[in-house]
């Protein structure tokens, strides 16, 4: 088994909900107004109680131990760049989420370009952690460090959640 194996499992388990990004960018204007509220609404606890704390784990956990792997510290600067914008655009969900939804032409397109922003970098995000950094840490990590990176990455996604 590959070290990263427990975390490309986890990117698997995520897939669903963000797909369902797309979905719900795809049903603005389609759907009733309530049950795109309801959607936004779910969406936005998933960012922010799943996605949010993940990224936060890998910048406190997994990516120091990349750029030790990769021998530069800043390895990693435009992934965490993706987490800025993760949480920029999450940030303009909720804030339109914070007041009565108006489905007006403004606010769908609005919303759309949010989801499918969020959509396109968070697919491009996890691709380029399983494409580029886990071979690299297949190689670097024992198995056991490997479970110790797994065990880093929960604590620190539990922090985040708690905050």
């Amino acid at each position: 088994m590959r070290a990263t194996e427990p975390l490309r499992v986890r990117h698997r388990a995520l897939l669903p909900a963000i797909e369902e990004l797309r979905d719900a960018a795809d049903a603005i204007g389609d759907a009733l107004p309530a049950d795109v509220r309801g959607r936004l609404e779910t969406t936005y606890r998933f960012l922010v109680e799943e996605l949010v704390p993940r990224a936060h784990a890998e910048e406190v956990a997994l990516y120091p131990i990349v750029g030790r792997a990769l021998g530069a510290a800043r390895a990693t600067a435009t992934m965490s760049r993706d987490h800025v914008e993760i949480l920029r655009l999450a940030g303009s969900l909720g804030a339109i989420l914070a007041g009565p939804l108006e489905l007006d032409r403004s606010t769908m397109c609005e919303l759309r370009a949010v989801l499918y922003g969020l959509y396109g970098i968070v697919r491009l995000h996890l691709a380029k952690e399983e494409e580029v950094y886990f071979p690299v840490l297949d190689q670097y990590l024992s198995d056991t460090e490997a479970a110790e990176l797994i065990r880093a990455m929960d604590r620190a996604a539990r922090a985040e959640q708690r905050r």
